[in-house]
C-alpha cells in the first residue's frame, strides 16, 4: 500500500532541510553565523582558531536533520520506503519535542532570564517536533511495514 500524501510530513520534511541548510550555512558562514544562531562563543572562537571540531559538529547535525528529512519525505510518500520508518518518525517526533518542551524547565530554573536563543530555538523545534507529530499520527495506518 503506498502511504497517501501527508501534509503535515511534507512540511515536517522541509522543516529539517531547512534546519539542515541553516547548520550548513553556519559552516560557510564562520564564526559570526554560529554566534548569531547562537551556537556559542567556544564554537565560535574554535572557527575562528581554524579548528575542524565546529565544521565536523554541525555537518553531522546537518546529516541527521538531512535524514530526518528523508524519513518525513517516506512518511508522506514522496521517497521510497525507509527502513523502521513508524520507529524512526516517532524516535525523531520525540526528539524534537523533548528538545522543544526543554524550555519549560529553563523557564522554571530561570524564569523571565532565559537566553533569547533557547527561548525562539525552543518554540521552532517545538513547531517541529508538532508538526511531526500530526504528520506521524495522520499516516500511521500507511505506514505499517509490508509483508
Amino acid at each position: 500500500m503506498t502511504p497517501a500524501r501527508n501534509p503535515a510530513l511534507i512540511v515536517g520534511g522541509l522543516l529539517s532541510v531547512a534546519a539542515s541548510l541553516l547548520h550548513i550555512g553556519c559552516i560557510i558562514g564562520g564564526p559570526d553565523w554560529y554566534r548569531f544562531f547562537g551556537a556559542g562563543e567556544a564554537m565560535a572562537t574554535m572557527a575562528e582558531q581554524g579548528s575542524m571540531t565546529p565544521t565536523l559538529l554541525t555537518l553531522g547535525i546537518a546529516a541527521i536533520l538531512a535524514i530526518w528529512a528523508a524519513y518525513a519525505f517516506s512518511g508522506a510518500g514522496l521517497l521510497p520506503r525507509l527502513p523502521l520508518l513508524r520507529t524512526g518518525l516517532v524516535v525523531i517526533t520525540v526528539i524534537y519535542l523533548l528538545r522543544g518542551l526543554a524550555l519549560i524547565p529553563a523557564l522554571v530554573i530561570n524564569g523571565a532570564n532565559v537566553m533569547p536563543f533557547i527561548l525562539w530555538s525552543s518554540l521552532i523545534v517545538l513547531v517541529y517536533g508538532l508538526t511531526y507529530a500530526i504528520g506521524t499520527w495522520t499516516a500511521w495506518p500507511h505506514l505499517r511495514p509490508r509483508r
